[in-house]
């Protein structure tokens, strides 16, 4: 059976070209500018538009997409000169997104609850959250979290190892908003430095409590 990745993996990515590309301002969208920006920008195009709305019915429905073609659009995305700062940007928005899968009540708990009670809540659903979203395993070791991505979708994607970035905002991004903390994000361990799969490794530790 062929790889596959839930399919906000690669909406993440287009909503992250389609707000990079997005111009800022009131008079942005005025009727005359409409169809130039469309043919300079690609993520106000009608192709991009096209595929969110497919991966957003995807996503409603939980079903997942196929690895190689999440790969592709990473590629696309490799490309640009701002590669790196879209990748930020799509980690941000698949954490966000994932954030929201998790019951009300249990963000409530969360925040309110003591660090010594909520933590565990908190870590079995960064757990969740990376197996399900970036098929990847957590682990804690000592005041660390460890992401472990065996296959990365954005390995060799763009020069440099921008693409790595993608996985290390996600991280970030879903400490902060599960813990109101996190810290910084280690980039340890990448297959195209020759080690066997890719890690990130983040504090362990909150703000709110």
């Amino acid at each position: 059976m062929s790889a596959t990745v839930d399919a906000l993996l690669p909406l993440s990515f287009l909503e992250a070209i389609r707000t990079v590309d997005t111009p800022e301002g009131e008079g942005a969208y005025e009727a005359e500018y409409v169809s130039e920006l469309r043919n300079k920008r690609l993520g106000l195009s009608e192709t991009v538009y096209a595929q969110i709305r497919r991966f957003n019915d995807l996503s409603r429905r939980s079903l997942r997409s196929s690895h190689d073609e999440a790969v592709s659009i990473a590629r696309l995305l490799g490309r640009r000169p701002d590669a790196e700062s879209v990748f930020r940007q799509a980690g941000r928005h698949i954490a966000r997104e994932s954030y929201l899968t998790i019951p009300a009540p249990t963000r409530r708990l969360v925040v309110a609850l003591p660090a010594l009670v909520a933590r565990p809540v908190a870590l079995r659903q960064v757990r969740r959250i990376a197996a399900r979203y970036l098929n990847g395993v957590i682990t804690r070791v000592g005041g660390s979290l460890l992401l472990d991505v065996s296959d990365s979708v954005t390995l060799d994607t763009a020069p440099r190892g921008a693409g790595c970035a993608y996985y290390e905002s996600a991280l970030r991004e879903l400490l902060r908003l599960l813990i109101g903390g996190g810290g910084a994000v280690e980039h340890t361990r990448c297959r195209s430095r020759g080690d066997a799969t890719c890690e990130w490794r983040a504090e362990w530790r909150a703000v709110r409590h």
